[in-house]
């Protein structure tokens, strides 16, 4: 298998939960490969260079292989391999949303006036 559109590759390394999330990040440039933003139906090569945001986190890749089926996460995994600053980058944000969470983000639902104050209190 040597002909698989990026937005089925993005959907079977599990960097997406569904295809057409992964063709949505594309289409909005969030999907690059050597530093070109690219389209959903562009062909993955062994060997490219990504960039991947799927919102969350961002990852920059080496693709180690091809496949359109979705498996398990161990097998996913093997398809691509992260670079360390990546890997040293992910680590920073997860630490830096571990020590500094957004203010807001234990209230569930509207806030109250006591919630508002609170928010208004943190930023300020």
């Amino acid at each position: 298998m040597d002909n698989v559109r990026i937005d089925k590759w993005l959907f079977a390394a599990r960097f997406f939960k569904t295809r057409s999330l992964a063709a949505d990040a594309v289409e909005r440039g969030r999907v690059r490969i050597d530093g070109e933003p690219v389209k959903p139906a562009r062909a993955v090569k062994l060997n490219d260079k990504m960039a991947i945001d799927n919102g969350s986190d961002r990852w920059e890749i080496v693709v180690l292989g091809i496949s359109d089926k979705r498996a398990a996460a161990p097998i996913a995994r093997t398809l691509y391999s992260e670079t360390e600053e990546s890997i040293a980058k992910r680590d920073n944000d997860a630490e830096a949303r571990r020590l500094f969470p957004e203010p807001g983000s234990t209230i569930k639902g509207r806030p109250t006036k006591r919630d508002r104050r609170a928010i208004s209190k943190a930023a300020g």
